[in-house]
């Protein structure tokens, strides 16, 4: 056995001094080291005033006016630009002319507003003058435009203002000439001229629910007329609207005393009876008008582009008149939006032709935001739009015969919008995308000749491109951007040459404000092999040794994505505000969202719950790979309308990966949603055969719908939800958000609502409900009580 070692006493007491030293010392780093991770810890948790503060300074109420030197507003007149832009002394108008090459100062700002003021009896600034629809005459050197509604004209040689006569009321719709204005009264078409005043009525057996031009799609609706001037003033295509026997929809508002009961018609998914249109030509004569019933069977309330046959501005969609008014060409689309039949009508007698036809298993589409169709009458051709090859392009077809000619381009690249014909030239211009190296989101502009030769982007450099065009046609403004680089505009003849340059942003102030881009990112979709693009939000006080709850928005489509555009914007909604909070703010455009292949856009037709949700899970989970700070065990998710059907389908569906959602104005059930939607996007509502109606659930209702009905995984909820809906909306009805409310109470789960008694469909980004949301996932996801913060009065 060893036995222990001596040691000297001088030594044991000096080992002893040193232990306790060392102990001190120790126990000394602990506690500042405990001191200094609980100070940070609680940094980390804190969401002060400060925070809410500086994420208000970047809402686009404070970004705007620190955009220098971007065009903001262009109007062609003949092949002269005026533009407007907001430089640093204030906003500028400048006249750009390609052919000379000359830029120079539009008009005198101050004389203008001088002369303004004294007409209007009212003080206006020179330095923000808000001039729209303006327009040159080089002849008489003389500016007309409008402000406030009401239209002036300018002698800039005297600089004598004086008021126009008001040729266009809001519910009217002005002929090509200026000197009709047809609008609705009393169910008919009523035709006043601009010159006289003189009213001449156009029809006499229009009747509530089956009237002339009626402007109701269900979720949109205005007293605007909608048709189509013919180019000779003389006749107008529209139509008379059959909506006799189709269900209403009903909202009321909240007053002291009795509500205001809001009826209108609103067909659903389902419905035996829906909106349909008889289609007729109105003879806008003065003294003998007359309507010639275009001879064929009804057509349903649908067009090849939108969820409406309208436009905003009430232009009758998928119509076309022939350049000397003798006949009208048009589109018929079938309920459920799979069959496109061109036809070409006689506006004399009322005969109509069918000239081709397009039958698809989904949907057809015309174009991505216009209808890319049109009639090249010279030649006897139509140039005629198609997915048919998986990708947007166009085909020539026969006119006479209805037969195809051939394909003009093709390739794995998609057209957009048909935007010119040169036909002399046989040459057609188009935007286009998924063609160049890089984000396939980026819009360029093309020409190729209609022999399919010729094919060359007229809009170089790698960014998104938006083209407005000369009046004739012969030059271009090119404003391109991309997400972290300010936008440059220039003038482009037909060969995409260079003519001029007009501006270039300055973004310094913004920069100084602390401004800082969203970061793009590419990531693979739910099929492990599709590229997705999306952008990242961080704060700008990041601190990459933290970890982030994430926040994902999200619009699901199927119309548009959650990203609007890829190019230069200084405010993106919240997004940036949202990160400035302390999260990492992620949105992605999801498969079944356009702009891509025809199977991407798809991808999810007949299961509207898909919302592109596995996507947006996918593309979190391969950025947390990525970047150690996104903590994914702390993950919200909001979205407005259709993004509020999604952000609660994302966590009653996902619930093990959404632990907060925040959902407004959803539309949970599309059978409590416009039929034109549903039907497009989900197919026709059949009943499931063979079901017992006594073994459905209380909310099923046993067909092929039930299947993206959020309330049916009300059970499934785990997390916190904010669920919010205006119950005047009459876009989404509330009935959508209270169908979700009843099943969660009956499913006995907690949840929060909030109601706007007197709102609409936009609430969204009203101050009060953003400060609620920015609140919500604070409190929920940072675990933290956010702080009293009132917003400035700018933010409504």
């Amino acid at each position: 056995m060893m036995r222990p070692t001596s040691i000297p006493f001088t030594v044991f007491l000096f080992a002893i001094l040193l232990i306790a030293g060392c102990s001190s010392q120790q126990s000394a780093m602990q506690q500042e080291s405990s001191e200094h991770i609980e100070e940070k810890s609680e940094t980390k948790k804190t969401v002060t005033a400060k925070d809410y503060k500086r994420a208000e300074q970047f809402l686009w109420q404070n970004t705007y006016d620190k955009v220098l030197n971007s065009v903001l507003g262009q109007n062609w007149s003949s092949d002269v630009l005026i533009y407007n832009t907001r430089a640093e002394e204030g906003v500028k108008y400048v006249m750009a002319d390609p052919e000379s090459g000359e830029k120079k100062k539009a008009f005198d700002h101050q004389r203008v507003a001088d002369t303004l003021s004294e007409k209007v009896d009212k003080e206006i600034d020179a330095q923000s003058l808000s001039l729209n629809d303006v327009s040159y005459s080089e002849e008489e050197n003389k500016l007309s435009y409008q402000m406030n509604g009401q239209r002036f004209e300018t002698d800039l040689s005297s600089y004598k203002t004086e008021k126009l006569p008001e040729l266009q009321k809001t519910d009217e719709l002005l002929s090509p000439d200026g000197k009709k204005a047809v609008y609705i009264k009393d169910h008919n078409l009523w035709m006043r001229n601009t010159e006289t005043d003189e009213r001449t009525q156009l029809t006499t057996d229009g009747e509530q629910y089956y009237g002339y031009a009626t402007n109701n799609a269900g979720w949109v609706r205005n007293d605007r007329p909608v048709l189509l001037w013919g180019p000779d003033s003389e006749k107008i295509a529209t139509f008379r609207h059959d909506s006799r026997g189709v269900g209403e929809m009903y909202l009321y508002n909240t007053k002291v005393g009795h509500s205001d009961l809001e009826r209108w018609k609103y067909p659903l998914p389902g419905d035996s009876t829906v909106f349909k249109i008889e289609r007729v030509v109105v003879h806008a004569d003065e003294e003998n008008p007359k309507v010639i019933d275009l001879d064929m069977e009804p057509d349903f309330h649908r067009s090849t582009i939108s969820d409406h046959i309208a436009d905003w501005g009430g232009r009758f969609l998928d119509n076309e008149w022939s350049a000397d008014g003798s006949q009208l060409f048009f589109v018929s689309s079938s309920r459920d939006h799979k069959v496109a039949q061109l036809h070409a009508a006689d506006p004399e007698t009322g005969e109509v032709r069918d000239v081709l036809k397009e039958e698809v298993d989904t949907y057809f589409e015309s174009g991505y935001s216009e209808e890319s169709w049109t009639v090249l009458e010279e030649t006897n051709e139509v140039i005629w739009f198609s997915e048919r090859d998986n990708w947007g392009h166009l085909y020539l077809y026969d006119l006479e015969s209805g037969e195809l000619k051939h394909q003009i381009a093709e390739g794995d690249w998609r057209v957009l919008d048909l935007q010119h014909v040169d036909e002399e030239n046989r040459t057609v211009y188009f935007t286009g995308s998924n063609r160049e190296e890089g984000n396939p989101y980026y819009h360029y502009l093309y020409k190729v000749n209609l022999d399919g030769s010729g094919l060359s982007n007229l809009t170089s450099g790698n960014a998104h491109h938006q083209i407005t065009w000369s009046d004739n046609k012969e030059y271009f403004t090119d404003t391109y951007s991309t997400v972290d680089s300010p936008p440059v505009s220039i003038i482009r003849n037909l060969d995409g040459e260079k003519v001029m340059e007009l501006e270039e942003a300055n973004v310094s102030q913004l920069i100084e404000n602390g401004w800082q881009a969203p970061e793009p990112f590419t990531v693979k979709a739910r099929d492990g092999e599709t590229d997705l693009y999306g952008l990242m939000y961080k704060p700008t006080n990041f601190d990459s040794t933290k970890s982030y709850p994430v926040l994902n928005y999200l619009y699901p489509g199927p119309q548009s994505g959650s990203i609007r555009t890829f190019g230069f914007s200084a405010s993106r909604s919240d997004k940036q505000s949202l990160a400035e909070l302390g999260f990492i703010v992620v949105e992605v455009n999801a498969m079944c969202t356009p702009g891509r292949s025809k199977s991407f856009h798809d991808s999810c037709y007949g299961d509207m719950g898909d919302n592109g949700l596995p996507d947006q899970i996918a593309t979190i989970k391969q950025l947390a790979d990525r970047h150690s700070w996104m903590d994914t065990t702390r993950v919200g998710i909001w979205g407005h309308s259709g993004g509020g059907f999604a952000s609660t389908r994302a966590i009653l569906e996902h619930p093990d990966f959404y632990k907060v959602a925040v959902s407004g104005a959803g539309n949970h059930d599309n059978r409590n949603y416009e039929a034109d939607w549903g039907e497009k996007w989900h197919g026709l509502l059949k009943r499931k055969e063979n079901v017992d109606k006594n073994e459905l659930g209380l909310y099923e209702q046993g067909d092929n719908y039930d299947k993206q009905a959020n309330q049916l995984l009300a059970e499934n909820l785990e997390g916190k939800l904010l669920i919010a809906h205006g119950l005047m909306d009459d876009n989404v009805p509330p009935t959508n958000t209270l169908l979700m409310v009843d099943a969660l109470i009956k499913a006995d789960k907690d949840f929060d609502l909030m109601v706007f008694p007197n709102a609409g469909h936009g609430f969204g980004n009203s101050r009060y409900f953003m400060n609620m949301r920015w609140d919500y996932f604070v409190k929920h996801l940072k675990d933290v009580e956010p702080p009293k913060y009132n917003f400035d009065d700018n933010i409504r």
